[in-house]
């Protein structure tokens, strides 16, 4: 199963940037950089990049920006529910496309358009996120499309990854659980 740690500046300190990545590498096998409100984002993702190099992560993923990924050799990108249209841009430059989903409509949408990955949410409870789609919706989204879908939102325990596993989730993505 894919476990996806998607970093935000509550878990990813850049001070002790190599003993953070060795912290996620025992959990995950896939990280994106994000941090929506950082001026100096460009610098940092390139630092993240070469820094999660030397760890042994299956994909190593810039949040938003194709071009970028594209520049600092990072392995895709992560793009968000209005990013759809980007989809073909980022692929063309060769990267890993996962894209954020939050009905059946935009993930069919990210699946014809190309996108490698989906995650779709919030399927727990989770901080300003809405309210939760719940595990029978997303059981029957993963089977609506043949693209992986990724759960996310309020994944914190075991339990929780197992309950999107048997509800037919080929991974699952979370902040806090990898904190």
């Amino acid at each position: 199963m894919i476990a996806y740690a998607i970093t935000d500046p509550s878990t990813l300190d850049f001070s002790s940037l190599d003993t953070e990545l060795e912290k996620f590498s025992k959990k995950a096998s896939m990280i994106v950089y994000r941090d929506k409100s950082n001026l100096n984002y460009t610098v940092n993702a390139a630092d993240f990049v070469e820094a999660a190099k030397i760890y042994c992560f299956d994909k190593i993923i810039i949040h938003s920006d194709c071009r970028l990924a594209e520049s600092i050799g990072a392995n895709g990108v992560h793009l968000s529910s209005s990013q759809l249209d980007n989809i073909a841009e980022a692929k063309a430059r060769g990267l890993f496309v996962i894209v954020s989903t939050h009905s059946l409509r935009e993930l069919k949408k990210a699946e014809i358009s190309g996108a490698d990955m989906v995650t779709f949410s919030p399927v727990f409870n989770t901080p300003d996120k809405g309210k939760p789609v719940g595990l029978n919706t997303l059981k029957s989204v993963c089977f609506e499309v043949n693209i992986p879908v990724i759960a996310l939102g309020g994944i914190l325990t075991q339990k929780h990854i197992e309950l999107c596993r048997d509800a037919g989730a080929k991974g699952f993505a979370s902040i806090r659980y990898f904190a």
